[in-house]
Formats: C-alpha cells, sequence, structure tokens
C-alpha cells in the first residue's frame, strides 16, 4: 500500500469514527430526551389523579360553590312555592268566598314550558341541576302571574265592597209576619200540579193575595211579566238583576209595580203576593240565582233580622228617590230561564 492510499484509508477511518461519535452522542441526547419526557409524563399522571394540585382544587371547590348556591336557589323557590300555597288557600278560602267569586282560572298557566326554552344548558356539566331549577323557577313564575291577576281582580271588587253588600240579596221578600204555614222548600218535590217529582228551583213564601213584595237587594229589574194568567208556569213574575252574578225572580204575583229597566233598592215595594201561573194558593215563588244557576234562597236570608230593623228597611227603600237608567232587557243576554 503506498503511502498516499494509507493517509487516505486513515482520514476515513477518522471520519467514520467522527460520524459514529456524533450519531452515538445524538442517540444519548435523544435518549434522555425520551426519558426526560417519560419520566415527567409519569409524574404529571400521579400528580394529577394521586394529588390534588392547587388549579384542581380551585375547580373543585368553584364547582362545590356552584352546586351549593343552585341548592340555596332552589331552597328559596321552594319557600316562594310554599308561600303560593297558603296565598292560593287564603285567596280561594277567604277572600273570593268572601266576595261571592269564582275560582280564577288562566288556561295554560299550570302547564310547563317546552322543553325547547331550555335546549341551551343541556350540554352543561349541571345540566340536570341547572334545567330543574329553571323549570321549578318558570312555575313558580306563572303560579306568581295568576296570583297577581286574582289579586287584582279581588281588589277591583273590594273596591265595590259597599255597593256589593247592598246588592247581594239578604232580606225575605214577604214580610215575616204575613207568611201562613210552612216555608216550601228549594229542592226535589212532588209538584201539587204534575204530581211527579220536579226540581224546585226556589222556597214558596204563602199569605194572603195583595201582600207586598219587597225588592231582597239593590239592582236593576231586568225582566217584567205583567199579564202572566195561565194555568202553568210563573204567571206575572219579575227578575231582578243585582250585579255580582247575582239574581232574583219573584213569581205567581197578583199585581207587578216596576217596569224593566228600572232601578229597585232593597226593601222597594215590587209587586203583590198573587196566585197566577202554575199555583195552587196564594204564595210568592221566590228564586235566588248566582252565575245564571239556582242556589238556595233559605242561605242568603238574614233570619235573625229584627222585625223592626226590616221595616226600617223597607220604609227607608220606599221613600228614597227612584233613579231610572238603561238596562238591557234581552233575556238571552241576562241568561235567564222563563219556564217554571
Amino acid at each position: 500500500m503506498t503511502t498516499r492510499e494509507l493517509k487516505r484509508a486513515k482520514r476515513e477511518a477518522h471520519r467514520e469514527k467522527t460520524t459514529l461519535s456524533i450519531r452515538y452522542g445524538i442517540y444519548n441526547v435523544l435518549r434522555y430526551l425520551l426519558l426526560g419526557l417519560l419520566l415527567a409524563s409519569v409524574v404529571n399522571l400521579v400528580f394529577t389523579y394521586g394529588f390534588y394540585t392547587p388549579k384542581m382544587y380551585n375547580i373543585g371547590r368553584g364547582n362545590a360553590e356552584l352546586v351549593e348556591k343552585y341548592e340555596i336557589l332552589n331552597g328559596k323557590i321552594r319557600a316562594m312555592d310554599r308561600t303560593l300555597d297558603e296565598l292560593k288557600h287564603r285567596d280561594n278560602a277567604v277572600y273570593r268566598s268572601l266576595f261571592g267569586a269564582d275560582t280564577l282560572d288562566i288556561p295554560g298557566v299550570g302547564l310547563d314550558y317546552p322543553d325547547e326554552k331550555y335546549a341551551s344548558m343541556t350540554d352543561d356539566r349541571f345540566a340536570p341541576l341547572m334545567v330543574d331549577s329553571w323549570k321549578f323557577l318558570d312555575r313558580v313564575a306563572r303560579r306568581l302571574y295568576l296570583q297577581s291577576v286574582s289579586l287584582d281582580e279581588l281588589q277591583t271588587l273590594a273596591v265595590d265592597k259597599e255597593q256589593m253588600a247592598s246588592a247581594i240579596p239578604a232580606i225575605m221578600p214577604v214580610d215575616p209576619d204575613r207568611l201562613r204555614g210552612n216555608i216550601g222548600a228549594f229542592g226535589n218535590r212532588l209538584h201539587p200540579i204534575y204530581h211527579q217529582y220536579i226540581m224546585h228551583k226556589g222556597i214558596d213564601l204563602a199569605g194572603n193575595t195583595g201582600d207586598p213584595i219587597y225588592a231582597t237587594g239593590d239592582g236593576y229589574v231586568s225582566y217584567v211579566n205583567s199579564g202572566g194568567t195561565g194555568s202553568v208556569g210563573y204567571g206575572r213574575n219579575i227578575v231582578v238583576d243585582h250585579g255580582f252574578g247575582y239574581q232574583t225572580r219573584y213569581a205567581h204575583l197578583s199585581k207587578t209595580l216596576v217596569t224593566t229597566g228600572q232601578w229597585v233598592k232593597r226593601g222597594e215595594l215590587i209587586g203583590e203576593l198573587g196566585n197566577s201561573g202554575g199555583s195552587v194558593g196564594p204564595h210568592l215563588h221566590y228564586e235566588v240565582l248566582r252565575l245564571g244557576g239556582n242556589v238556595n234562597p233559605i242561605n242568603y236570608i238574614n233570619r235573625d233580622m229584627a222585625a223592626a230593623e226590616f221595616e226600617q228597611i223597607i220604609e227607608k227603600a220606599n221613600d228614597a228617590t227612584i233613579y231610572e237608567t238603561e238596562f238591557g232587557t234581552n233575556m238571552g243576554e241576562q241568561g235567564i230561564t222563563i219556564d217554571n
């Protein structure tokens, strides 16, 4: 081998040795990097699942506080719901009963909103808790609205309370001292003419033909039949609309002393007792209607009223000035049935 070839071989050997050294160094660096990454990953996993890091602590505390706040909110909503239960009970059992008003109902107010309203919350981690709370809150809000409307209506009734007190039928339509025999009761009874059991829509107050008949509450005369002398039906009769859902009927009269549309006061003379229509003897057939349905008149008569007080009401009413006013006379509008 020549000297030149020998030098070239030495140079190649040196280059190969250098290359191997570099490759080995790079390999070592990569090996240590991989080991470092692996170790870091292991440490991270250990700390993540084996230790409660400050970041995880803060997240966990925030979640716990959120759940606690929702529980507090739900507690307040439940308290509001219980309060509304109490208000509803007082509204229906006390206030509306006092004013004779029916239970208020707004169609659809008791129905839940569709699920689409809460769709934006369904992807949240706390979706069940959030959706339930919002549904409960919306339900209470609708109940609160219903109660608010009801109280507004009651407030209007309270303003008219004095007028209502004068309008509701509350006295005997005849002088108690002029009554003969027992009061014919309200309800099913054997009819004296038809000889079958028929609903008796009022009470019968027997007396003498010509005995005075008085309006039992303030109101407008909404119907007068002054020529009913047939053998069946109410005969001569008068209907007074008192407002607030109340009407009274005075049937089998011998004479009517008022006209349709006339304003009458409690205790005012409106007719005379008789025997017209489907009657077998002189008496007054007296009805009280509440919201178009017949109710027992006895429940509306103040039976503890002293004779002197009754006479005072009659005297005061018939000495008062009678005011004329326009009033609808269409019986279909008044919801009154003329058949006996």
